[in-house]
């Protein structure tokens, strides 16, 4: 007998498994590969997990799962997770397409499909399901002010452990390379975009409509 589901849970399921299929095909590559330059295998996974990428993709992720389980969920923490999640996911959506597509060394065809994962689908999924499905509304001005407390986290984070063990997850803030000076301008851009990203998540939030689920029906067995 048919039955209907939320579109929106299906959506949100869809990126769910893309972050897991692509986060855990990063996870058996560096387990498999072993430590290679980072010199022991816990370090090689903490570098895997310093990534803005991974982090991004882990948060959108969480969000979206969170919304299968309960399409119009609310709160002043979810509200904060939400947004945090599809801001820095469209950050390492238009950094690496902007600045980092490209570089390095050239990838196996499993890296190229899980970095094509975390980089292209899930960012362009992610960001048109919370146009296409909100929940909305939900960015009030203290969300807007909370959410830069994780990317300054991660810069804080980042610089911090780069000049304790000479490691930085992305060329552009390689101090070792280019230099505090320039490391910190990159950053500055980068945060400036981040809240450029979320003033208009705000002005899009109040403009749009409030959301309501469009069902999809689906054969239940029975």
């Amino acid at each position: 007998m048919p039955s209907s589901v939320p579109l929106s849970r299906v959506w949100n399921a869809l990126v769910a498994a893309l972050v897991v299929v692509a986060v855990l095909m990063e996870l058996s590559t560096a387990l498999v590969d072993g430590p290679g330059i980072a010199g022991s295998m816990l370090e090689r996974l903490i570098r895997l997990f310093s990534y803005f990428t991974i982090q991004s993709n882990v948060l959108i992720g969480v969000a979206c799962a969170l919304l299968v389980w309960r399409p119009q969920l609310d709160g002043a923490a979810f509200r904060v997770l939400r947004l945090v999640a599809v801001l820095c996911i469209t950050v390492t959506g238009i950094v690496y397409n902007t600045v980092l597509r490209g570089n390095g060394a050239d990838l196996a065809p499993a890296g190229a499909f899980s970095n094509a994962l975390l980089h292209v689908a899930v960012p362009v999924l992610a960001v048109a399901g919370w146009l296409l499905f909100g929940p909305r509304p939900r960015v009030d001005r203290l969300t807007t002010g909370l959410v830069v407390l994780y990317p300054l986290a991660w810069v804080a984070y980042t610089f911090v452990r780069g000049a304790i063990v000479d490691w930085y997850p992305y060329p552009f803030l390689d101090v070792g390379e280019i230099g505090y000076g320039r490391a910190l301008l990159h950053t500055g851009i980068v945060a400036v975009v981040f809240l450029v990203l979320a003033a208009l998540a705000g002005l899009v939030d109040r403009s749009l409509p409030a959301t309501a689920q469009t069902p999809v029906a689906v054969a239940r067995r029975g």
